[in-house]
Order: structure tokens, then sequence, then C-alpha cells
């Protein structure tokens, strides 16, 4: 599990005009597991009732895989919500 490192909410709130579109970059274990576990993650934490569009590429040497995510957030509190369901996600390596 990733040591927390969130954004403050005010921090969120300064630069950010709610509602809009929040990029998340997630990279961890390339294996269909991660990927899976990583969309349900977000599909969680923005509370959808489907998985989200999200973009994949895999390092060169194969052993990893970089996710990004760029959904319509509502709130800093569903964008913290996000980032809280992704920290809970097994190999996880980097969130940002």
């Amino acid at each position: 599990m990733l040591e927390s490192h969130l954004p403050p909410r005010d921090l969120l709130e300064a630069t950010h005009e709610f509602p809009c579109h929040y990029t998340f970059k997630v990279i961890g274990e390339c294996n269909e597991r991660f990927v899976d576990d990583v969309v349900a993650a977000v599909r969680n934490g923005m509370d959808l009732e489907f998985d989200p569009p999200y973009g994949s590429r895999e390092s060169s040497g194969g052993r990893h895989v970089a996710l990004t995510f760029e959904p319509l957030t509502e709130s800093p509190e569903q964008v913290l919500a996000v980032y809280a369901a992704i920290q809970q996600t097994e190999g996880v390596i980097l969130l940002l």
C-alpha cells in the first residue's frame, strides 16, 4: 500500500474549477488483474455504474503499465475519493 500523499482539498479548489476533467496517472505491475483493479477503483471512487475510459501504455521492458484516466469530476471530494480508492489497489508503484 502506498503512503498517503493526497493533494489538500483547498489546493484542488485553488487550481481547478469544478466540475472539470481531472487527470489521474497510475503506474504499476503489467498484468490484467492490476489494470482491472485500478479501473474498478476509479469506478468505485467516482461512484460510476460503468468502467471509465482510460489509456494504457506498457513500459519498453513490459514489466510495468501506465494508466491514464481523465474523468469529469464534480468536486475535490470526488478527486480525493478516487485517489483513496486507487491507493488501496495492490501493485501500484506511482500515483499522480
